[in-house]
């Protein structure tokens, strides 16, 4: 059986010009990056109005090795081109945590990728190094004021504006930095994130154009003064040097699946810790460009789901028309208590009861979002037609649109009576007031419980005296009116990666909250999440290599 990355190295790749020309973009918006990539500039469409109807592609509550999200959203969206609609794809950069660590790529997998993937998941046009490297500017540049005379009079003790980069790296989460003697700069502790958990990244992904992204990036809040007051990157002036940094990262990046399809790749936050979509730019270009846009949200849909809508969508003025809801056999049986090791074999008991994920998940999309839904039953090879059939009829008795997907192995083909279901939802769902999980009224603390009791099921939260006194410093402040963004595991409804499937009883302990002023939201960390992964006992980096010809194995 081939490889993702042997499936994308034989695929027959276009000039990224055709794929423009069929997208009807200028050639004068296009900044080609080598044949197959190619930078949009959205100034050049600022006038045209929104016109397509918006899909979000979620998921149940994943297991650790995923679930084909991205392969269900590209291959919906090849389907959907196979039965004649315009349709353009809206997906998230990956990260190269992931990449070299556990969970691979964000690329799409077997038939159904984007290309050129080996590219896309190795630094691609620069856009995460950009981020970084405007990110540590900033970083620099607060340093820099205290050790040049600290006119501003920031407590050294009191810099909340970490240092980020592209990789796992567990043993920068917490540093001293400063060391070496007065020339070296101020001692004081420090830390790193992942370039994808960082403010600037959910800053990046948030913003509407470059003067707004500049505005937004001049209210991050870097430190605080020995009064407690706070000062922000506009203090400094950073801003305007982090924008020139940003100026062509901001730009959305054109590529194609591997049957031509138009896809807009743009941003990459973590769901689990930031907001978990792709920018505000590049899906409100793709708006303008076709009349079907498929988008993605990272992780389940008690995360990305959540925060598409609770965050980018209360910002941005969105909405989904429809939520596609990917479901797998595989991660049933995980969540009716079959161990990973058993997960190949038939357990039509296991599957259903682990159903109850997939209700909870599709009750808060129909009832609490007030959401057309459509479930994808995402076919993986162990599969049987039994379980299929039984997981089927389980869904549509709830009288929800479903159909068994196989993109993975058949690209558009193995998506048709999806896109059909899909393309059908949208187009008849009529536009309606968005239904938000919370008011901006509440306070930033009643806006956490709020998901927590009715998206998560849980009986309520436990908020540390930190978390507490830190929510109250923000309310103060003036952000109390910010959407939260909950910082949780994936694995579970909870805060607890062991309590799987539809748990009750519980409660989110939430032990600390920051604030991201730039994005315009709220982090509540929830449980021990981090904001730097490690790498596994054995990281896929081992099996990565690249021979004298430049051909890149193990990637995948």
């Amino acid at each position: 059986m081939a490889t993702d990355l042997e499936i994308a190295q034989a695929a027959k790749i276009q000039p990224i010009g055709n794929i423009a020309k069929a997208a009807c973009l200028k050639e004068e918006s296009l900044s080609p990056y080598g044949r197959y990539i190619a930078k949009v500039d959205p100034a050049y469409y600022r006038d045209l109005p929104r016109r397509a109807k918006l899909v979000l592609v979620t998921a149940i509550t994943p297991t650790p090795a995923g679930e084909g999200k991205t392969t269900v959203s590209i291959s919906l969206a090849d389907g959907m081109r196979k039965n004649g609609k315009n349709v353009m794809l809206a997906l998230r950069e990956p990260s190269q945590g992931p990449v070299f660590g556990m969970k691979g790529g964000a690329a799409g997998g077997g038939y159904a990728q984007v290309l050129p993937m080996e590219q896309i998941n190795l630094h691609f046009t620069g856009d995460l190094h950009a981020i970084t490297a405007a990110n540590n500017l900033l970083a620099a540049m607060v340093d820099n004021h205290i050790q040049q005379g600290n006119q501003l009079g920031i407590d050294p003790r009191q810099v909340c504006f970490r240092r980020c980069m592209d990789v796992n790296d567990r043993q920068l989460r917490s540093i001293v930095s400063g060391l070496g003697g007065r020339t070296n700069g101020v001692p004081r502790e420090d830390g790193f994130d992942i370039t994808a958990a960082s403010e600037v990244m959910a800053t990046f992904c948030i913003a509407e154009d470059l003067p707004d992204l500049k505005a937004r990036l001049a209210r991050i809040v870097v430190a605080r003064r020995y009064d407690g007051t706070a000062v922000t990157c506009g203090d400094l002036n950073a801003e305007g040097a982090m924008g020139a940094l940003l100026r062509d990262a901001v730009q959305p990046n054109l590529v194609q699946t591997i049957e031509g399809t138009p896809c807009l790749m743009h941003g990459g936050p973590f769901a689990n810790i930031a907001h978990g979509c792709n920018s505000v730019i590049a899906t409100k270009l793709a708006l303008k460009l076709a009349d079907i846009v498929v988008t993605e949200a990272g992780f389940g849909a008690d995360l990305g789901a959540e925060k598409f809508v609770d965050i980018k969508c209360r910002q941005a003025g969105l909405f989904p028309d429809c939520i596609v809801l990917v479901a797998t056999v595989r991660a049933l049986k995980h969540h009716g208590g079959v161990d990973k090791t058993m997960l190949n074999q038939e357990n039509i008991p296991a599957m259903l009861e682990g159903c109850g994920n997939l209700w909870r998940h599709l009750e808060n999309a129909r009832k609490v979002w007030q959401r057309p839904v459509v479930v994808a039953i995402n076919r993986f090879v162990s599969d049987t037609q039994a379980e299929l059939d039984t997981l089927y009829k389980a869904v549509a008795e709830k009288g929800v649109p479903v159909a068994v997907c196989n993109g993975w192995a058949e690209g558009g083909n193995g998506t048709l009576e999806l896109a059909e279901l899909v393309a059908r939802e949208a187009e008849n769902n009529k536009a309606t007031e968005p239904s938000f999980t919370y008011p901006d009224s509440m306070s930033l603390t009643e806006k956490i419980e709020a998901v927590a009791r009715r998206i998560y099921g849980a009986d309520g939260i436990s908020v540390s005296p930190l978390a507490a006194k830190q929510l109250s410093t923000l309310e103060k402040e003036g952000y109390g009116s910010m959407p939260v963004c909950i910082a949780k595991t994936q694995y579970s409804f909870s805060d607890d990666a062991q309590k799987i499937n539809a748990p009750t009883g519980f409660t989110v302990s939430i032990r600390q909250a920051r604030l991201s002023a730039g994005a315009g939201f709220v982090v509540a960390f929830a449980g021990d999440i981090i904001a730097m992964p490690g790498l596994p006992k054995r990281p896929a980096a081992l099996g990565i290599d690249v021979d004298e010809n430049g051909t890149i194995s193990g990637l995948f």
